[in-house]
């Protein structure tokens, strides 16, 4: 499709602000939420951990394929631009249709609920909790429309907290354990041993497979602002792997506490993980220093999605596939304004109807299905390449290791999540699809639009 000619964006995001976009994309409210999950899932905490790894694994692998993907076409739009690229513009566009109505805002609006619910426990403010959602993501547009270099920089703080937050978990963990000190109704030598207890069945730990890649997921939206990062084909692969593997290592330690600290059916029975971890540590005090680590949190998850998934519209309105006023980027500042304000309306609409919950329950199908077929393009641009036995020209790019077998396991991983959330929330799954084939006609109607200006 051809582009419209717009301003460029500005190349201001370094390999350290690239990594926090990456890590920030991860970590939101679940890992100090989804633990319990797993462990109701499975009964022995070698099946809890090596469930952990095995998605750590497999997220390391996805990071591996997009980072391939980023050292070949570093950008804007990520994912969208490699559908565009590798198929056909329409799945492109199905792509950008289904985040900006389902995964992105949907998500963002549940996200500044959950910070609201948070930020009220922890301050006591009498504000209501949807007005509270709403106006920190009109807060966090503004930031972001200030520049990339304010957008990132901002981001990058917020992860650090976040990982001060994570650490301080495991430290207070690991102190309790160290002291020996047994405070839950069944203490913690009821997990039996870090190497007891049965295995879980496979059916079983496929389930406890779906919370823990979804906890994984986000590291794929640090591609969408590829224009805007320093050196791109060089730093977004690093920081692709770097962030993957540092949220891998957190994510572990984090379980392997609640594990060790509450034993599984403590962890089970208890919806707030890390609150329980803490206030077994702490007291009262450290339950109330993980509010006020989640609330950061969810406001750093929020800080980089305001970052990273306008830019997709961005690039579908410079396509000419989308609103064409999508596409303006402010002169001086450099930055998609217009798409980083449809995102925060969106969200702040869905924020106040309440209705984030029930798109919530599209989102997991929509995110794996294009996870997959965003890998798929792997196949698609190195089977274009003129010389592939060229050991030179194959250096250009950071190389999926164990390609193609990797990447066709990858992609086997997401599709096996797109089954597994079908077969649990049919109904969700079904509406999910509904809406993402109504993007079909809306393709085809800005593409006849885009005919008739052009004719």
């Amino acid at each position: 499709m051809p582009r419209s000619s717009t301003p460029g964006l500005a190349r201001e995001v370094g390999l350290f602000d690239a990594t926090m976009i990456v890590m920030g994309g991860i970590v939101g409210a679940g890992i100090f939420i989804n633990p319990y999950v797993v462990a109701r899932h499975l009964d022995a905490p070698p099946a809890i951990l090596g469930a952990w790894a095995l998605g750590g694994l497999i997220a390391l692998v996805g990071a591996f394929v997009y980072a391939e993907l980023a050292a070949r076409m570093p950008q804007v739009g990520g994912q969208y631009a490699y559908l565009r690229e590798a198929w056909h513009p329409l799945l492109g566009f199905l792509y950008g249709w289904v985040l900006l109505l389902v995964i992105q805002t949907g998500g963002m609006a549940a996200v500044a609920i959950t910070f609201a619910a948070y930020f009220r426990e922890v301050t006591g403010v009498a504000v209501e909790t949807p007005i509270l959602a709403s106006s920190v993501l009109a807060a966090l547009a503004v930031v972001n429309c200030l520049g990339v270099r304010a957008g990132s920089r901002a981001q990058s703080a917020l992860m650090v907290l976040k990982i001060v937050a994570i650490l301080t978990v495991v430290a207070a963990g690991a102190w309790f354990l160290g002291r020996g000190v047994d405070t839950s109704p069944a203490g913690p030598s009821s997990t039996r041993g870090f190497l007891d207890g049965p295995s879980a069945g496979t059916l079983a730990f496929g389930a406890a497979m779906v919370p823990v890649l979804f906890a994984y997921g986000g590291w794929q939206t640090a591609n969408f602002v590829a224009e805007e990062v320093q050196e791109p084909r060089r730093n977004l692969p690093r920081a692709l792997v770097l962030g993957v593997t540092g949220v891998v290592l957190l994510y572990l330690a984090v379980n392997f506490v609640c594990v060790q600290v509450l034993g599984v059916e403590a962890l089970a029975g208890t919806t707030t993980p890390a609150s329980a971890v803490m206030e077994a540590a702490l007291g009262r005090a450290g339950a109330r220093f993980i509010a006020i680590g989640i609330a950061i949190s969810t406001l750093g998850f929020l800080s980089q999605s305001m970052l990273t998934a306008p830019r997709v519209y961005f690039a579908m309105a410079r396509d000419q596939a989308f609103f064409r006023a999508v596409a303006w980027v402010d002169p001086r500042r450099r930055v998609p304004t217009v798409a980083i304000l449809l995102q925060a309306a969106m969200a702040i609409v869905i924020a106040l109807s309440g209705r984030y919950e029930q798109i919530l329950g599209y989102v997991v199908s929509m995110d794996f299905l294009f996870f997959g077929l965003t890998a798929t393009c792997l196949f698609v641009f190195r089977g274009r390449e003129e010389h592939p036995g060229d050991l030179e020209g194959s250096q250009r790019f950071t190389r999926v290791p164990g390609h193609p077998v990797t990447t066709a396991l990858f992609i086997a991983a997401c599709w096996l999540v797109v089954l597994a959330s079908a077969l649990e929330y049919p109904v969700n799954t079904a509406i999910g699809m509904v809406i993402l084939l109504a993007g079909v006609p809306a393709y085809f109607a800005w593409s006849r639009g885009r005919a008739v200006e052009e004719g």
